[in-house]
């Protein structure tokens, strides 16, 4: 589920992934490492920080668990618009990218796959399947980096317990 809201002109986005009918432990693993990934990138929302750092810990994670991460859709900058700059891949190379300054507001949605990274959209030009139709995850936050600790412009508490 991906919701955003505008308030005062202002736009928050944030998503969560729930399990729909029987679930296996497998796809229970998936959402709760694509969700604690998501709390960890939170971490890294600090001036100076490359939006680079960000995107290769999502990856490194992911891997490091044995999944794949979606590269057709992109975490964004967001504000007065839904999709502003920068982008922010769940892939990339640390030190790359624009450094985050105080006042950038970031989605940060990693969405990760439990096979194969590729995605395609179904007929009715909206809802995004894995090509290999195996689980995949998506958790997402609106972010405010500021001078020290980022805040969390969306509810934080976690979805699933460990």
């Amino acid at each position: 589920m991906d919701v955003g809201i505008i308030r005062d002109g202002w736009i928050g986005d944030n998503a969560t992934s729930v399990p729909v009918g029987i679930s296996d432990p497998a796809a229970e693993r998936l959402l709760s490492v694509t969700e604690d990934i998501l709390e960890e990138a939170i971490t890294l929302v600090r001036p100076g920080t490359r939006v680079g750092d960000i995107s290769h810990f999502i990856e490194s994670e992911a891997v490091n668990n044995g999944y794949s991460v979606v590269r057709e859709f992109v975490g964004h900058g967001v504000g007065r618009r839904l999709h502003e700059d920068p982008q922010i891949p769940n892939f990339g190379k640390r030190g790359t990218g624009p450094k985050l300054k105080p006042g950038m507001t970031l989605a940060i949605e990693p969405m990760i796959n439990m096979g194969k990274p590729g995605v395609r959209i179904l007929p009715d030009k909206w809802t995004a399947v894995t090509v290999d139709g195996l689980p995949s995850a998506h958790f997402e936050h609106t972010v405010l980096v500021t001078n020290s600790d980022p805040e969390v412009l969306t509810w934080k508490r976690k979805t699933l317990s460990k």
